[in-house]
C-alpha cells in the first residue's frame, strides 16, 4: 500500500514517522520557541521608554538563539535597531534641548488639563478663570495661580437644605445671597484690600443637578469687568487678634450701610426707618467694643479718635431712625450721613497694619465690599 502524507495516527508519545520518539508528524517542521529577551528587546524598541535596555536586550538574545535554536532572531535584531535610533534621538535631543522642550509642553498641558474642573469642585482659597463669560452658565473653570490674572475667588460654600423637591432658582438665589454674604465677610474682613469692582459671587444647583443630588452652593468674589491679581484673602488665621477684633467691630456698619432701601422715605417711611435703626445699632456697638480692648500703643490714640466720631454720628442717627414722618427723615438724613466718619478709622487700619485706603473704582470714587 502506497504510503500518504498526513498527520501520523500513532499513539500519543510512541515513534513518529521519522522514527525518533515524541517527534512532530511528518511533513512539519519541529515547533521552536521564541527566545523572551527578543520579545522584551522589540517591545523596549518600539516604546522608546528606555532605549538602551532594547539595545542590551536584543544583543544578549542573539547567541542565546543561536545556542538553544530558537526563533526571535528577527525580533532581537529590529529591537537593536529601533533602541539604538531612540538612543541616538535621545542624544541629539538632550544636546539641542529638544527633550526639555518636549516635557516643558508635555507638563504644560498636564497641568492645564489638571486645573480644568467644573465649579463645583472648586475648592476654598482658589482663584479660577470661567471657560466663558462670568455670567453665563459654567459647566468648567480654570484653576490659576491667584498671582496671576484671574476672574474670580472661591471664599467656601455650604448645601442647601430644607426642600424636598426643586425649589426653582429664585428661592436658591435668595439663600445664596444671604449665606454667601456671611461667608465672603469672614473670608476678606480686611475689606478695603478687595478691590472696587470686585464682588459677591456664586454657583447655583440647576434644576437638572439638582435631580442629581446637587446642593452645593460655592460663594466667591468675582469680577465681572477684568481680572485682577492677588487673594483677597483675610480671615482669622491670618490677622492677629487686634487686626481682627478692629475689623470685626467696624466691619458691621460698613455691611448695614451697603442695605439702605431702594425706596425713598416717601415711599416706604417704615423700612427706611427699620435701616436707619440697624445703623445706629452698628454704630452703638462698634462704639462699646472699641472702649472694651487695650489696643498698641501706636493705634490708641486713632482708635479713641474714632470712637469719638462715632460718638457724635451716634446722635445724629437717632434723630434719623426717631423721625416722626418723611419730612423729618429728610431733615435729619444728610446731618446722619455727614456725621459718620466715611474712612471708619483710616489711621487705626493704617497704624494696626491693615489696608489704610479704600479700593478706588472707576470713576476714581472709593468703594468696597
Amino acid at each position: 500500500m502506497p504510503y500518504t502524507a498526513g498527520p501520523y495516527a500513532g499513539t500519543p508519545g510512541g515513534p513518529g514517522p521519522t522514527g525518533l520518539p515524541g517527534a512532530a508528524p511528518y511533513g512539519q517542521p519541529p515547533r521552536r520557541t521564541t527566545n523572551g529577551l527578543a520579545i522584551g528587546s522589540l517591545v523596549s524598541g518600539i516604546v522608546c521608554c528606555l532605549p538602551p535596555l532594547g539595545l542590551v536586550l536584543g544583543v544578549i538574545a542573539l547567541p542565546q538563539i543561536r545556542r538553544r535554536d530558537q526563533a526571535g532572531k528577527g525580533l532581537a535584531v529590529a529591537g537593536i535597531v529601533l533602541s539604538a535610533l531612540s538612543c541616538l534621538l535621545l542624544v541629539i535631543g538632550i544636546a539641542t534641548g529638544g527633550i526639555s522642550t518636549f516635557w516643558g509642553g508635555f507638563k504644560e498641558g498636564m497641568d492645564e488639563a489638571a486645573r480644568s474642573k467644573s465649579p463645583f469642585s472648586l475648592r476654598t482659597g482658589q482663584c479660577f478663570t470661567p471657560d466663558g463669560k462670568l455670567q453665563d452658565y459654567a459647566t468648567d473653570v480654570t484653576v490659576v495661580d491667584c498671582e496671576r490674572p484671574h476672574i474670580g475667588e472661591v471664599t467656601g460654600g455650604f448645601k442647601v437644605t430644607g426642600f424636598d423637591k426643586w425649589p426653582g432658582e429664585d428661592a436658591i438665589d435668595g439663600i445664596a445671597e444671604k449665606r454667601c454674604e456671611t461667608v465672603n465677610g469672614g473670608y476678606a474682613l480686611d475689606t478695603w484690600a478687595v478691590p472696587a469692582d470686585v464682588w459677591l459671587f456664586y454657583y447655583l444647583p440647576s434644576s437638572q443637578s439638582w435631580r442629581l443630588g446637587d446642593r452645593t452652593v460655592i460663594c466667591a468674589f468675582a469680577s465681572e469687568k477684568k481680572p485682577f491679581r492677588g487673594s483677597v484673602r483675610s480671615d482669622a488665621p491670618l490677622l492677629t487678634g487686634d487686626q481682627e477684633s478692629f475689623l470685626k467691630t467696624v466691619n458691621p456698619i460698613e455691611t448695614v450701610t451697603y442695605r439702605e432701601p431702594e425706596e425713598d422715605p416717601d415711599e416706604d417711611f417704615t423700612a427706611n426707618k427699620v435701616w436707619a435703626m440697624e445703623v445706629l445699632g452698628a454704630i452703638n456697638t462698634a462704639y462699646a467694643e472699641l472702649g472694651q480692648r487695650t489696643w498698641p500703643a501706636e493705634a490708641a490714640p486713632s482708635v479713641a479718635a474714632l470712637r469719638k466720631e462715632l460718638a457724635a454720628a451716634s446722635k445724629q442717627w437717632l434723630k434719623l431712625a426717631t423721625a416722626a414722618d418723611a419730612d423729618a427723615y429728610w431733615e435729619a438724613y444728610d446731618p446722619a450721613w455727614e456725621t459718620l466718619p466715611g474712612d471708619l478709622g483710616a489711621d487705626a487700619r493704617t497704624a494696626l497694619d491693615l489696608t489704610g485706603t479704600p479700593p478706588v473704582g472707576p470713576a476714581g470714587e472709593g468703594g468696597s465690599v
